[in-house]
């Protein structure tokens, strides 16, 4: 059994990288998608597409609407999400993410540092599984080959 898991979480940092290698010295047989990790390539999508837009909110809302349509394609195709909510950034993204997966009945796993336990509560309640590391959600990964 092969599976396809969806990263959702901020863009900013390494850490898909860091699930990818994890997984690939465990041998798990995991391939990974994810959003557009290039944020210039994923603010700018809607005018590459579209052409030239009026103004700021336009041309987020272009970018939006492309950038939603890739994250629906990816996201149903997975077998699994897991949404990583660091502290360094504003995760509104990874939130419409992970709620997104729930609506789906994408099997979630969240994870979050103690620090967010408070904030995310409702949202780690739907959730499958809420983990605090990369190791534990691929220690809950793992386990499923068991």
């Amino acid at each position: 059994m092969h599976l396809t898991v969806y990263l959702a979480g901020q863009i900013h940092d390494d850490w898909r990288e860091e699930v990818k290698q994890k997984a690939k010295e465990r041998n798990l047989p995991l391939s990974f998608v994810s959003p557009q990790t290039d944020h210039d390539r994923s603010d700018d999508i809607g005018e590459i597409i579209l052409g030239k837009q009026p103004n700021a909110y336009y041309k987020d809302d272009a970018a939006s609407d492309i950038n939603n349509l890739r994250t629906q394609v990816l996201m149903q195709k997975s077998d699994i999400v897991i949404a990583l909510f660091g502290e360094s950034y504003k995760q509104w993204n990874t939130a419409m993410d992970a709620s997104t997966a729930i609506t789906l009945q994408k099997p979630t796993i969240i994870i979050r540092p103690e620090s967010l336990i408070h904030p995310l509560k409702e949202l780690s309640n739907k959730a499958n599984v809420t983990v605090e590391t990369i190791d534990q959600a691929l220690d809950v990964l793992a386990y499923i080959f068991e």
